[in-house]
């Protein structure tokens, strides 16, 4: 999974971010576990290099110790992944040449 996001954000920096890497990572949002997140907000000094946060939105800690965690919108996620199974994926592509700097590639 680490080796996947890597890939991921590499091709992100370079401007060749795919189809499949959105779905794969809506997907992930949709349907991941958020047993670290509840972690992170459980644990007095947890180790953050090996949490897997990516379904973290907010934490709050109050003054007198009340922890409130703050997960991503699976359902928004869930729809997400389902609209850009259903339709042709035009604009998804739109969107990722747009980020890769528009058609002509600058």
């Amino acid at each position: 999974m680490k080796e996947e996001r890597s890939t991921l954000k590499r091709r992100i920096r370079e401007g060749r971010l795919r189809r499949e890497d959105v779905l794969r990572r809506l997907a992930e949002l949709a349907f991941g576990q958020p047993n670290d997140c509840v972690r992170l907000a459980l644990e007095e000094l947890p180790d953050l290099k090996g949490l897997d946060l990516s379904l973290l939105s907010e934490v709050r800690r109050s003054e007198k110790g009340a922890v409130e965690v703050r997960l991503v919108d699976r359902l928004k996620a869930l729809e997400q992944l389902a609209q850009l199974a259903e339709g042709d994926g035009s604009d998804l592509e739109s969107f990722l040449k747009a980020l890769q700097g528009g058609e002509d590639g600058t």
